[in-house]
């Protein structure tokens, strides 16, 4: 798995979204799957331009 340098901005960011002892790989990985989930809405609900 690859090495990501992340600033002292970005970590406050990631504490403030984390649920109890959740691990940073966990955040990131929910924050992903949200993503491709909004992603995936917009791709097949019509609010994009062809």
């Amino acid at each position: 798995m690859p090495n990501v340098n992340l600033d002292d901005e970005t970590i406050e960011r990631l504490d403030a979204l984390r649920v109890e002892d959740e691990s940073y790989d966990e955040i990131v990985t929910e924050l992903i799957n949200i993503y491709e989930a909004e992603e995936m809405t917009l791709q097949y609900g019509g609010d994009h331009a062809p």
